[in-house]
């Protein structure tokens, strides 16, 4: 069974990745084995090394290269991702209870199979969201839009009203 994709989304630096840690972490003490994919938008950015094995490898021309620790397991996998699904990195997230995904922003945003967390600081940016994002789980950040139809929990105040709403409506605990 593939587990329920939720996405965190907001503009830069407005809390996503704390709003993202602080869930794992609440979800993970409830139980929840938690997938979590984040989109990083810088275009050099390498989890590799320059020196290490794994870069030399890659710079030898290996595409895949996979680490083995004793304590954890790294795939690299070089070249283009502009053209990879985001199915094919939810795949590789199956056996856990829920993925979340931090940022895939332009992707998502329609997906109306991909809840949304939406993270916000001001009137603006609460405005935006309900225009660009469909359908909306939740609003959270420092700024609470007050509306009527869709919760409002900032994580960094409390985590669990979010990870409530998320096992209400969506792991349906």
């Amino acid at each position: 069974m593939k587990p329920p994709v939720i996405a965190v989304v907001g503009a830069k630096k407005v809390g996503k990745t704390t709003t993202t840690e602080k869930l794992i972490a609440e979800l993970t003490k409830r139980g929840c084995r938690v997938a979590a994919i984040k989109h990083i938008s810088e275009p050099d950015f390498t989890m590799d090394t320059p020196g290490k094995d794994t870069w030399r490898y890659q710079q030898a021309g290996a595409k895949t290269i996979i680490a083995m620790a004793p304590n954890e397991t790294a795939t690299i996998e070089k070249g283009t991702t502009q053209n990879t699904p985001l199915t094919a990195l939810l795949r590789k997230c199956e056996g856990n209870d829920v993925i979340l995904i931090e940022g895939f922003k332009k992707i998502v945003a329609k997906k109306t199979g991909i809840p949304k967390i939406v993270v916000v600081t001001s009137q603006t940016e609460a405005e935006a969201a309900l225009e660009t994002y469909k359908p909306i789980l939740a609003f959270s950040g420092p700024y609470n839009p007050n509306n009527k139809r869709i919760p409002y929990a900032d994580a960094t105040k409390n985590v669990e009203k979010l990870a409530d709403i998320i096992e209400k409506t969506i792991l349906k605990k």
